[in-house]
């Protein structure tokens, strides 16, 4: 293997993936915006699901918005709650009640009407994510997901998703780190922005 050019092909695919981002999601990313500020507006909070790295996205995208994001903006803490934290409640969760519940059954007891759920999801397909998504949506929350490829089985169920134009798990994960900071800065700047 060439090194040097996986790098330079890596930093490409990279950059190509951000482009069709930009050309591809930027009315649903505005959307998205839209809905959290309107959510955060009427006193609801969001909650984040996702397995493997996409629970390390959920971690971090709330707490950019529990604590900040831009260092120019002082503002108070936004509502949001990681369900991936918790690991007495997962490993009980998936002991008593199967893994595919366990983030279903965090919704059912902290999810209200008007709140957000955000569910992450490279492939569309995470059994407990789509579970997370039914109950969310029973419960009159409204459900954006951060997908990749196709968008899988969550596509069509979601209330709004933003799907990477890619096939690559590495290049969807980036997109979704991305896309997340651009909506948490927009929604701070709306907010608490001067």
């Amino acid at each position: 293997m060439n090194k040097k050019k996986f790098i330079v092909d890596s930093l490409k695919e990279s950059s190509e993936t951000k482009l069709k981002i930009e050309r591809d999601c930027k009315e649903d990313i505005l959307t998205a915006v839209d809905q959290l500020v309107t959510s955060f507006r009427s006193g609801n909070k969001l909650l984040l699901c996702g397995n493997g790295g996409s629970a390390a996205d959920c971690q971090h995208i709330a707490a950019e918005l529990v604590i900040r994001l831009a260092h120019d903006i002082k503002r108070p803490a936004l509502p949001a709650i990681a369900l991936t934290t918790d690991t007495s409640n997962l490993t009980a969760g998936g002991n008593d009640i199967g893994f595919d519940n366990v983030f279903a059954r965090s919704i059912e007891g902290l999810g209200n009407e008007g709140d957000v759920l955000l569910a992450i999801s490279t492939s569309g397909n995470s059994g407990n994510v789509i579970k997370a998504v039914e109950m969310a949506r029973s419960k009159g929350m409204k459900t954006i997901g951060l997908l990749g490829g196709s968008g899988g089985n969550l596509k069509s169920i979601l209330d709004l998703s933003i799907t990477i134009p890619s096939s690559n798990v590495q290049r969807i994960q980036e997109g979704h780190i991305t896309v997340a900071h651009i909506i948490c800065e927009l929604v701070e700047n709306e907010l608490y922005g001067s």
